[in-house]
């Protein structure tokens, strides 16, 4: 779950789960749903800004973050970097500002202030892992969630890697 659609680290997050390829998520039998809590209209540029092609869907009304307790504002203690926000936060903040002043209708595209997460649902109604977002940096690793939901794990680097025989 997206903290917003216009967030930098959101987008970087973004960018990377688009790597996640279909096939794997077939082998396992897994969908791979963001949900983003602004206006549906959001949903098709953000895709095409992120390249994501997996499901998307909205809330928002901020119904599902409450539900799962994800909380809203910063944590002030809490010193985490997630390795998929490449942008220092300088950078990434005059980037989102930027999209939001140049969007079709000045907007942040979700409240700011709200923190995501991340979770593994069903079959059925059952969680099976729940993170939520301390604040914008604390993103669980892609790769950690795919484990944990029986996906094969993708590389997120553009360095090569080397496989022992």
């Amino acid at each position: 779950m997206l903290q917003n659609f216009l967030c930098y680290t959101c987008k970087e997050y973004v960018e990377d789960l688009a790597k996640v390829p279909k096939a794997f998520l077939q082998e396992a039998n897994v969908r791979l749903i963001v949900i983003g809590q602004s206006s549906y209209h959001h949903i098709k540029p953000f895709c095409s800004l992120t390249g994501y092609a997996h499901e998307m869907y909205v809330d928002p009304q901020r119904e599902i973050y409450k539900t799962l307790g994800m909380k809203r504002g910063e944590g002030n203690n809490v010193s985490v970097q997630s390795p998929h926000v490449k942008s220092n936060t300088l950078l990434g903040s005059i980037r989102s500002m930027w999209r939001a002043m140049t969007g079709p209708a000045f907007d942040f595209q979700g409240d700011p202030a709200q923190q995501g997460g991340a979770l593994i649902l069903g079959p059925g109604n059952e969680v099976h892992f729940l993170h939520l977002d301390k604040n914008r940096l604390d993103h669980v690793p892609i790769n950690t969630v795919l484990q944990l939901a029986g996906v094969k794990t993708v590389n997120f680097t553009n360095k090569p890697q080397i496989i022992d025989i």
